[in-house]
Formats: C-alpha cells, structure tokens, sequence
C-alpha cells in the first residue's frame, strides 16, 4: 500500500481484497491499533448496528429499576 498526500493529509489506499476481508464500507471509521507489535485495523461500529443493539434492551428493565421522568424532576 502506498501512502499518498489528500489534500493536508496523509491517505493510504486499501486493496480490494482488504476491504471485502475486513467488511467495510464507504464512511465507515475505523481505528488503527497497534497490538503486541502488529496493526490491527478496527471499524468503528455503525449508527444502525449501535441503535440494533439499544433495541435489544427496550423493555428488559424491570419496573423498580425503571426511571421515571416526574420523580427525576422532584425538588
């Protein structure tokens, strides 16, 4: 991979190949981290995998655990 100038930034361009390996898409974030002397790439979770993940918890509270929006406004 070469590392090339993008406007006041450095890019590097991934292969293909990398890419489908790696399941990215275009805008997604991902972080580089250097890991016992390797460099991992990690993609950053998506907006609708962070919001499929909050769904799972809807409801599972129990009902004393429960916030309530009246007793949070109390003085």
């Amino acid at each position: 991979m070469q590392v090339a100038k993008w406007g006041n930034s450095l890019a590097v361009r991934l292969p293909a190949e990398l890419v489908r390996e790696l399941g990215l898409k275009e805008g997604d974030q991902i972080d580089l981290v250097k890991d016992e002397g390797a460099l991992r790439v990690r993609r950053e979770p998506r907006a609708e995998e962070v919001l499929e993940g909050l769904r799972r918890f809807r409801g599972t509270l129990a009902p004393e655990d429960r916030l309530s929006r009246d007793a949070a406004h109390e003085r």
